[in-house]
């Protein structure tokens, strides 16, 4: 009967350290995406607590001037305006405008094709900055949040996050910041003003705008009113 071999004359098992980092960075990543999708279903009913944005503006400046107001809060002209100057397609893609994306290339990358969806997705899931990492998460994690949120969640999470000063999150605050009102009583040019200053809300001020934000607001009014006429508000609109 052959004896059995004891412990120390055993052969060791190999340690594979790529095959082990391997394993553990595909365990990660699973962790990671089952967390994001968990997000995603979280918050197309539970608002957003924050962002890394306004993290990184709090440990700055040591202060945000934020408060969260629901879609029936906000003035229908805000919407409609928020959505004539960053994303006027809004209810007609499925979170990638194609047809802006082929735009902008053309253009040489002088023009931003941007939806509201993909910077809604920044805002709530990512960090702010240009690298190729950050768009390719962007516009994997896009399509996922349309498929869970409704259009008008998606409307009502991008105008609670977007930075309309330096510290000032969101379209209640922006209110009462530049103009001493609610977002609930924005009139149509008051709104269009707050919208003409999404892209560069450090650069660019509603209380003292420049010619080109005057510009930019009027034509913002003008095509907040075509949407309406249009209908293509009708994915937002109350």
């Amino acid at each position: 009967m052959a004896r059995r071999k004891t412990e120390a004359e055993r052969p060791r098992r190999r340690v594979r350290p790529l095959r082990w980092l391997g394993r553990w960075l595909r365990r990660a990543v699973l962790a990671a995406v089952a967390l994001l999708l968990a997000l995603i279903a979280l918050y197309a009913v539970v608002n957003p607590p924050g962002t890394i944005y306004m993290a990184q503006q709090y440990g700055l400046h040591g202060r945000l001037d934020r408060d969260w107001v629901p879609m029936e809060e906000i003035a229908p002209v805000m919407a409609r305006a928020a959505v004539a100057a960053e994303d006027a397609n809004f209810c007609l893609h499925w979170g990638l405008d194609l047809d802006a994306i082929r735009a902008a290339m053309a253009a040489g990358g002088d023009r931003g094709a941007s939806t509201i969806s993909q910077q809604t997705v920044k805002n709530v899931f990512l960090w702010h900055g240009r690298s190729w990492l950050r768009k390719a998460l962007e516009a994997a994690i896009t399509p996922a949040v349309e498929l869970v949120w409704p259009k008008r969640r998606i409307l009502e999470v991008y105008l609670n996050v977007a930075e309309f000063d330096t510290g000032v999150f969101g379209v209640e605050a922006a209110a009462r910041h530049y103009f001493g009102t609610s977002a609930a009583d924005l009139t149509a040019p008051q709104a269009a003003l707050l919208a003409a200053i999404l892209p560069d809300p450090q650069g660019r001020s509603a209380a003292s705008p420049s010619d080109f934000v005057r510009r930019r607001a009027r034509s913002i009014e003008g095509g907040a009113a075509t949407i309406l006429a249009d209908g293509r508000d009708a994915c937002f609109a109350g």
